[in-house]
Parts: C-alpha cells; sequence; structure tokens
C-alpha cells in the first residue's frame, strides 16, 4: 500500500499556494520629459534668432590652427623641425605638442571642415605689449619702395620645389599650368618674378600653403582692418576663396589661380597708391609669427637643401651644432631681455646665423655672429644674403647684420663688439670645459649690465666641488636659472634650463 493512502497518514502532503507581493511604484518625476523653454516672443524672439543664426554662420566649429589643405603631407613646419633636429641631434626626437603641426582636412560633407574664422576684428596685429614697444625703431625700407631694384638676387621657391626637381603638380593640374606668381608688399617684382610652382614634393616647400601664409601675413601685418576686409572677409576674401579652392575635397585649381590674381592686383595697388608703405611707417615692431616665417623662407632655401653638412661634427669637441628655434629666441630678445633697435646683440658660436638674423629682424638691433665650423660659415653667409634681399621684398628694413668666421677668443672684430654688448648669447651646452673657462676671462670686459644667456652656468653651484670656473665667475655674474618647454631646441626635443647671467 503506498505511504499516502492511509486517511490516518500524518504525512499529507498540502495544497500549493501561490504566494503574491503587492508593491506600489511611485513615478519618477526625473523620468518626466523636461518642458522646453518657451520661445521669446516680438522683437526678442527676432533679436536672438538672429543672434543665434549669425554666430552659427560665423564659427560652426572651436577655430582650429591654420591646416593645409594641399591634397599632399605637409612639408612645412613639422618638416622643418625635423630638418633642424637632423643637424643637431643628441637624442631622438619626439613628435611634440609645442610644435604648430599642419594637418590634413578629413574627408567631410562639409567642403568647408576646418575652415578658419577670419574675423578682422580678431586679428592679432601685435606681437609685444603696448607698453614695451620700441616707438624709435623704423620698419619701412624707404629703398624697397622707391622702385625695382634691379639685379635683387634671391633663391626662388621654384629652384628647390618644381617639376624640374621631381616634383608633382597638385590640385590636378597640367604641367603647363603649375606656375604662379605672388606680389610680396614692396615695389620689388613678384615671385618668379617672384615664382612658385603648385608642386609637392617630400621636404619641399609647400606652393599652395606658402602663398596662403604670404597672403595671410599681408593682410594681418602691412593692412588696417578696413583695408583688409577684401583679403580677410570670410564670406567671400580672398584668403577664403584660396582656401576653399585648394581643399581637398574641391581642388579647384583655376579658383585658386583667380584669387590668387585677384591678390596680386589688390596689392600691388596698394603699393602703388603709398598705403603699405604709409602703414609701415606707423609699425615699430614686427608680429613674432611673420619673422618666424620669413626666417623660414630663407633657412628652406638655404640650408634645408644641404641640412645634411651641419650633422658633421665630432664629439667631444668644441666642433658641436644645435639650433636654438624661434620661439625660444623670441622669449630671450622681447620678453626676457627686453632688447630694442639701440642696442647691440652678440652670439658666440652663431651656426649658420640664425639667432643673428632673428634678432636683426625681430629687435632691429646691431646683430653680431662669430662661428668655426666651415660648412655652418658658408650656408651662413648664403643666408645673410638671401635675408638682405627677402627683408627687401618685404619693404622691411632689419638691423644690421656682422657674421665672422674664426675662433671668437681671438677676432677682434667680436672682441670690440662685446665691449658694447648687451645681450650675449652662447650655446655652450657641448664646449669644452676649457672653453668655457676662457669665455669667463672674456666676459670680464662686458660693461656692466650686459646679459649673458648660456645652456651651461658659468658660475660652478655652492654645493658642488667644482671650483674650476667658480671664483672668477662668482665675482663678475650674477646668474639665474630659468627652464625652457620642449621643442624649444633642435636636438632633443625635452625641455631643459639655461641662464642668464648679468656683469656685475
Amino acid at each position: 500500500m503506498g505511504l499516502f493512502s492511509n486517511k490516518n497518514n500524518k504525512f499529507k502532503p498540502q495544497d500549493q499556494k501561490i504566494r503574491v507581493i503587492k508593491a506600489i511604484v511611485e513615478k519618477t518625476s526625473s523620468l518626466k520629459p523636461k518642458p522646453k523653454p518657451k520661445l521669446p516672443t516680438g522683437a526678442s524672439a527676432s533679436a536672438s534668432a538672429s543672434r543665434s543664426s549669425s554666430k552659427s554662420r560665423l564659427s560652426p566649429k572651436p577655430a582650429p590652427r591654420h591646416k593645409s589643405h594641399s591634397p599632399y603631407p605637409s612639408s612645412a613646419d613639422e618638416t622643418r623641425l625635423d630638418r633642424k633636429r637632423k643637424a643637431g641631434r643628441l637624442s631622438t626626437p619626439r613628435r611634440s605638442p609645442a610644435t604648430d603641426r599642419i594637418e590634413f582636412d578629413k574627408d567631410s560633407d562639409n567642403e568647408d571642415d576646418g575652415w578658419m574664422n577670419l574675423d578682422s576684428n580678431k586679428r592679432q596685429r601685435k606681437g609685444t605689449e603696448e607698453g614695451s614697444i620700441d616707438t624709435t625703431r623704423k620698419l619701412k625700407s624707404s629703398k624697397a619702395f622707391e622702385g625695382r631694384v634691379e639685379g635683387l638676387q634671391l633663391i626662388h621657391a621654384v629652384d628647390v620645389a618644381s617639376l624640374e626637381l621631381k616634383c608633382v603638380p597638385v590640385m590636378g593640374a597640367q604641367k603647363e599650368d603649375v606656375a604662379i606668381k605672388l606680389q610680396y608688399p614692396s615695389m620689388q617684382r613678384r615671385e618668379k618674378n617672384y615664382r612658385f610652382e603648385l608642386v609637392w614634393g617630400k621636404d619641399k616647400i609647400d606652393a599652395v600653403e606658402a602663398s596662403i601664409k604670404v597672403v595671410r601675413h599681408v593682410a594681418d601685418t602691412y593692412l588696417n582692418d578696413e583695408e583688409a576686409e577684401p583679403f580677410t572677409n570670410p564670406n567671400g576674401g580672398i584668403i577664403r576663396r584660396l582656401e576653399k579652392a585648394s581643399n581637398r575635397n574641391i581642388q579647384d585649381l583655376m579658383g585658386f589661380k583667380a584669387a590668387l590674381l585677384e591678390y596680386n592686383e589688390l596689392l600691388l595697388n596698394l603699393v602703388e597708391d603709398g598705403i603699405i608703405a604709409k602703414n609701415l611707417d606707423n609699425l615699430h615692431e614686427l608680429p613674432p609669427s611673420l619673422v618666424a616665417f620669413i626666417l623660414d623662407q630663407i633657412y628652406d632655401r638655404v640650408v634645408a637643401p644641404k641640412v645634411e653638412l651641419l650633422s658633421k661634427y665630432e664629439n667631444g669637441t668644441d666642433y658641436v651644432y644645435g639650433e636654438l628655434l624661434h620661439p625660444f629666441i623670441t622669449k630671450i630678445l622681447t620678453e626676457q631681455t627686453k632688447m630694442n633697435s639701440s642696442q647691440v646683440f652678440v652670439d658666440l658660436g652663431s651656426g649658420v646665423g640664425n639667432v643673428v638674423l632673428q634678432a636683426a629682424l625681430e629687435i632691429g638691433c646691431e646683430s653680431w655672429g662669430c662661428e668655426m665650423m666651415e660648412n655652418a660659415c658658408n650656408l651662413a653667409e648664403t643666408q645673410k644674403k638671401e635675408f638682405e634681399a627677402r627683408c627687401m621684398l618685404w619693404g622691411i628694413k632689419p638691423g644690421k647684420a656682422y657674421l665672422e668666421r674664426g675662433d671668437f677668443r681671438y677676432n677682434t672684430a667680436i672682441q670690440d663688439a662685446l665691449k658694447r654688448a648687451d645681450v650675449v648669447l652662447v650655446n655652450n651646452k657641448a664646449f669644452t670645459s676649457q672653453l668655457n673657462a676662457n669665455l669667463v676671462d672674456m666676459f670680464l670686459d662686458l660693461k656692466p649690465g650686459c646679459k649673458i644667456i648660456s645652456l651651461k652656468s658659468f658660475v660652478a653651484d655652492t654645493k658642488s666641488n667644482n671650483h674650476n670656473i667658480n671664483d672668477v665667475g662668482r665675482m663678475a655674474l650674477e646668474v639665474e636659472e630659468c627652464t625652457y618647454p620642449e621643442g624649444y631646441v633642435s636636438w632633443t626635443n625635452a625641455g631643459g634650463s639655461y641662464f642668464i647671467s648679468t656683469r656685475k
């Protein structure tokens, strides 16, 4: 008999029950859609809509850095920095966020993606604060506006980037269509007359980018807001059209050349009417961006094609090469030493002359340099010739620049210049201890208050046991240690220390 068949069995199975739990769910206010704000009515609504529409048109995206619209990889800023690093590399450089990189537009349905807002009211006109402007400096080269200087010797862009040099046409140009001419803000001839070819080549000048930059610098520096409006108007100005025509999604060769032709004619009229010369008469400084651009034009034509010559040096000797880059020198000359056009600058170990030329251009001062490496000296002399011609092209009168060959310890002209110097630069990062000791002896002849900028201190740390140059240096110099960020020197991408010593 089954276990559960007995009526009296106490193990009877219980009936199944379903347990029901009731819960109250409250509606949460956060789940409700937020009410839309009521639109203003009447004139208020109209004004609000107008402001919103206007803002949207002028700046659909945050304004990015300038971009190259060439369909090929840019060979400008970042490549130029790489070439300079090849000249004096002590360690493998990394890409620097401090470098103003030229990048491509990404493929986009918006043909104007990446367009920079060129509101003339927001253009940067000054490189330094108003109170520090050297009002005694005369920027205009009178000779550049008296007439065309015959026989002006320039290295044209076409001499270093052309079809003949195996570069390829851009924007779909045929061989017969690549030549363009570019007017500069003076009476001098256009480039070739001063010529570019719309071509691309690795480590070569990017003619599209370079020509747009020339137009932008002219508008920003040489014209007031009203005069610059045809160039900078965001709704059809010349720069707008050049950028649009060269956009990788458009590639409008005829549109690009038409905008450049209009630029040439407009600028030439402004030059012939005396407007450019008059505006230069009222200027007393150049924006650092224009200074760097002109110096890079020179470097790209003279040094870059032969940069490998500068890598031939001997470790452990005084024959070592490295460059301090434009932003570093601008900071030293304009912010820290506050030089003016009446002063004297000396660079001991001046390499290819970059800093000597920058001081002459940016400050307008008398500028001296001395170098003993033969290859660097040869390139420096060629740079100086190109510098003088290109300043004429831009209508600018720089300070006098002097480049000496040989050992600065025994050069009479340099010894005389040091006695008058207000700022002395010496990149002694790799100098031998003997040469640094010799320099301290030379600094005894400097006038009180003269500033010495160096990568190594001439006064030994009082905590160390190095008394090699400490005694003389401490008596003669008061030293301040500073730091520079990454991207300021050619031999490494890292930051480092430098020193400003003042002659007591």
